[in-house]
């Protein structure tokens, strides 16, 4: 495969036995430095007793990641009534406050479009920490400004409503670090940043993971997998996986041929286009809400949505308010945050919560899911299933998405139900052009 090249708006713009399997440590929401039980290590299988690459999960054939960018929970599922969302006044509106600079409080308030082209919200290392001020959960108005404190409704984006209300909604889900993109993406492969806090253009002179990534694991024991994109693969954020495993690579459109002929593979992320169609400021959300729901029918549509699990989540808040304070994390390694102040985390916080909704016909019905979780649960759902040796502490000590599913009966969504349609995109030049901020308009 010819070499890429990489830049987030260069790379993400120019061109991520059943019954032993309830006896598992979930380990959420942990923090194990000091007490509980040890540490899982590196190299660890969930079943140490069951040879690496054994199917431990045979009920689930297929699981497919949909990773969107940068909103957070509140901001988008702060309204839907379900799951730990605002607070709510007597007149329905919301009651969280962040002050800004001067002291000034700026109220929680409904997004008067869904275009972002006039916002100004940072997800990057300082802003997120300053939002979170060591767990006040008060700082995103200084963080960023007063745009923070936007959010959207079910009005806004139906489908996702109708997803958040029908699936298993998952209210302490957060991103793996308070940082950018490009670190939370890298957790989501290897369980690690390595050191990364921001989103520097890959070089293919950037050292690999001292464990490798999620890929090398399902490479050793012979389990398929792919990364469908279109303008951007995850995998590229480590040069040396597309360039090591071209024949792992397809475009986008492919992932719904293959899942209408029930011929997914084992793992698979799905990317969307990231200059119009991911979320991230300054685009049209319902843009992006456009694609997820064609990617989430094509899964529950499919010839093998019997046996498939689709989580639908996002890389990190992007700036926007959340109320609920990260939780301690497990520090994947001795490889520090590369900045000059830590604000005494050490990749030993979870990043900002985001939205997350695993869909599948085994989802159990009415939940909701407490536990805590992060991308790092994604890697251990996979080694959990072909019982795969962890790549670093955190997904070693990471919960692993099963309180999820109830695979001990009749799937509950085996008929998959008709979700609500996404709202019609405004577009990219609409959008624009509606906003009298940007020149030209």
């Amino acid at each position: 495969m010819a070499s890429y090249e990489i830049s987030r708006r260069g790379l993400l713009k120019g061109m991520a036995a059943t019954s032993a399997l309830w006896a598992l440590p979930a380990y959420a929401g942990m923090s194990r430095h000091t007490s509980g039980p040890p540490l899982r290590k590196p190299g660890s299988r969930p079943f140490a007793n069951v040879p690496a690459g054994t199917d431990m999960l045979p009920q689930i054939e297929h699981i497919v990641v949909v990773m969107m960018e940068n909103h957070s929970f509140d901001n988008y599922f702060g309204m839907l009534g379900r799951g730990d969302g605002f607070t709510l006044d007597r007149r329905g509106q919301p009651t969280a406050v962040n002050d800004d600079s001067s002291g000034n409080p700026v109220r929680a308030y409904h997004a008067p479009s869904t275009c972002q082209s006039h916002y100004d919200v940072s997800q990057s290392w300082t802003a997120s920490h300053t939002a979170w001020d060591y767990g006040r959960m008060d700082g995103f108005v200084r963080g960023s400004s007063r745009d923070a404190m936007a959010y959207w409704t079910g009005a806004d984006l139906p489908y996702y409503y109708d997803l958040g209300r029908t699936f298993v909604l998952c209210d302490r889900y957060f991103a793996s670090t308070m940082a950018q993109t490009y670190p939370n993406r890298r957790f989501l492969m290897a369980a690690t940043a390595l050191g990364q806090v921001s989103d520097p253009l890959p070089s293919p002179t950037d050292p690999a993971p001292p464990n490798g990534t999620i890929f090398d694991r399902l490479n050793a024991y012979g389990v398929s997998w792919k990364n469908y994109f279109v303008d951007l693969a995850t995998c590229m954020l480590f040069p040396s996986v597309p360039e090591s495993n071209p024949q792992h690579l397809a475009p986008t459109a492919q992932f719904f041929v293959d899942a209408a002929a029930g011929t997914l593979p084992g793992f698979c992320i799905v990317d969307t286009e990231f200059n119009q169609a991911s979320e991230e400021n300054p685009q049209d959300i319902q843009t992006g809400e456009e694609f997820a729901a064609r990617v989430i029918n094509a899964a529950m549509t499919g010839a093998a949505w019997d046996k498939t699990l689709l989580i639908w989540t996002y890389d990190e808040h992007g700036g926007y308010y959340d109320h609920v304070r990260p939780p301690r994390a497990v520090p994947p390694d001795g490889i520090p945050p590369q900045v000059t102040q830590t604000y005494g985390d050490l990749y030993s916080y979870y990043g900002l919560r985001v939205p997350t909704v695993v869909v599948s016909p085994y989802a159990r019905k009415d939940y909701v899911s407490h536990v805590v979780h992060d991308h790092t649960s994604i890697l251990k759902l996979v080694e959990t299933k072909w019982n795969l040796p962890a790549l670093t502490y955190r997904d070693a000590n990471a919960s692993n998405l099963l309180d999820t599913l109830d695979l001990r009966g009749r799937p509950a969504f085996l008929d998959p139900p008709t979700l609500a349609d996404p709202a019609a995109p405004t577009g990219a030049i609409a959008c624009y052009a509606s906003d009298p901020t940007v020149p030209g308009a």
